[in-house]
């Protein structure tokens, strides 16, 4: 009877840990405060990105998590002047 029962749970596919969790989530509440907030002073169908600075945001805190996603996010935001040509933009 050597080995039954002894086997380790299968891990869930997403890995890290709660706190990594709760960072990225955190990111993502800040980008819905900004949205709500400041998001509504600029005039709308103005990005020249698809999809927005903040969807993009979401979408790379969504996928890549608090640290990666912020970054991606901020590279996001310094292509965003007037001599880049825009463009559809995934995260």
């Amino acid at each position: 009877m050597s080995g039954v029962g002894l086997t380790e749970p299968p891990k869930s596919g997403g890995g890290g840990s709660a706190a990594a969790g709760a960072g990225k989530y955190l990111g993502i509440g800040l980008v819905y405060a900004w949205r709500y907030t400041f998001g509504l002073l600029t005039p709308p169908n103005t990005c020249k990105y698809h999809p927005s600075c903040s969807q993009y945001a979401l979408d790379a805190l969504r996928a890549h998590g608090l640290v990666k996603g912020s970054a991606k996010a901020a590279w996001r935001l310094l292509r965003c002047n007037p001599w880049s040509h825009g463009g559809v933009d995934p995260a």
